[in-house]
């Protein structure tokens, strides 16, 4: 698809990034011999059990989220069932969306595993925005070995569906003035907004891809569609969609870490590394006028498995020295419970407060 005209950096350019089967991702990580049996992290075969993600595997046996686990290990029966780990997907998720916000400042996350990237804030041109998305994709990989797929575009619900359109890993780009074809021979459900029972009126009247939608005579919109939400959609499916990014959520927590060139054991080597972020953290929190009350340490060991501690503190501290003992006798906490070499290590504060003092008169 053509790049399309120039944007100005005041257009709005939004890019949705989804990261791919993400439970299941993390699972496979956490356990390599995972990454060629079909998998779904959800609930009991044998019970109630709803399957939350299905991997790319497991997808080939027509296996997809909201799936009874019963009737996934029907259409497979040799499929691996492992029960969800939402702490271990949420520290996945904040290590993700902080590596995001070193190519992307402003971001919204609308849940652990997918969120809306202001593009345009730092690109002026859908053919910079490319390229900064695939930095993002770059940096994700290289710090947590998860693959996303971004959609680029000038309106959510157009990015959304974009981000779709090349999973896993893919990254489809929709400039301005496109967005109509793009979204045209998508089924009607893909667009959001459109549920069941809207669907189900839209296809009866013959409307069943987005462009057909879009396209609709005013008239057979409202018998279809009364009110607001018709006109809406109608918007929507024409790829006009005003909505900018929701950023009511303030960021709660910082962090640093480092990935080593090669796998460390020493000590020392692990203590001075984690006083050096510390005093990187300290920096940022007093330029900032805030303090934070829990300090937390992330491994990485050999086999990416991820591992943190953290403790709490009855009061803020921004003190670079302070914070680096913590993090340092979390670093010892951690690998006594389970040694070896470590391919990462960082360090966050979380909890944090506005903390400027007063000039004394």
């Amino acid at each position: 698809m053509p790049e399309g005209p120039a944007s100005t950096l005041s257009s709005m350019i939004i890019a949705h990034l989804d990261l791919d089967a993400f439970f299941a991702a993390v699972e496979e990580l956490e356990d390599p011999t995972l990454r060629t049996k079909p998998l779904v992290v959800g609930g009991d075969p044998h019970g109630r059990g709803v399957v939350a993600t299905a991997n790319y595997e497991a997808r080939k046996f027509g296996i997809h989220s909201a799936m009874s686990c019963a009737e996934a290990l029907r259409r497979c029966r040799h499929v691996v069932f492992v029960r969800p780990r939402h702490s271990l997907y949420r520290e996945y998720s904040q290590h993700v969306w902080e590596t995001v916000r070193g190519v992307v400042p402003t971001v919204e996350r609308t849940g652990l595993d997918e969120g809306y990237l202001d593009v345009g804030e730092v690109a002026a041109t859908f053919l910079q925005a490319r390229k900064l998305a695939e930095a993002v994709q770059t940096s994700v990989r290289a710090a947590t070995s998860l693959t996303c797929a971004i959609g680029v575009s000038t309106s959510k619900v157009v990015a959304k569906i974009a981000s779709d359109h090349r999973k896993p890993g893919g990254l489809t780009v929709v400039p301005e003035g496109h967005e109509a074809s793009f979204l045209s021979p998508f089924d009607i459900r893909r667009l959001p907004g459109v549920g069941p029972k809207a669907e189900q009126r839209l296809v009866a009247g013959g409307v069943e891809t987005i462009g057909s939608l879009a396209a609709l005579p005013e008239g057979e919109l409202r018998r279809l569609l009364p009110g607001s939400v018709g006109r809406m959609l109608q918007e929507r499916a024409r790829g006009i969609d005003p909505r900018g990014l929701d950023l009511q959520t303030q960021r709660i927590s910082i962090s640093v870490e480092n990935t080593f060139e090669r796998d460390l054991t020493d000590r020392a080597q692990l203590h001075a590394e984690l006083r050096r972020m510390a005093e990187r953290l300290s920096q940022h929190l007093r330029d900032t006028g805030r303090t934070g009350r829990t300090v937390s340490t992330k491994l990485r060991y050999t086999d990416f498995s991820i591992r943190t501690r953290s403790t709490s503190l009855r009061v803020g501290i921004d003190d670079g020295e302070q914070i680096g003992e913590l993090a340092c006798g979390l670093l010892d906490r951690a690998l006594t419970d389970r040694p070896g070499a470590l391919r990462l290590v960082g360090v966050g504060v979380s909890g944090l407060a506005s903390h400027r003092q007063l000039a004394l008169v």
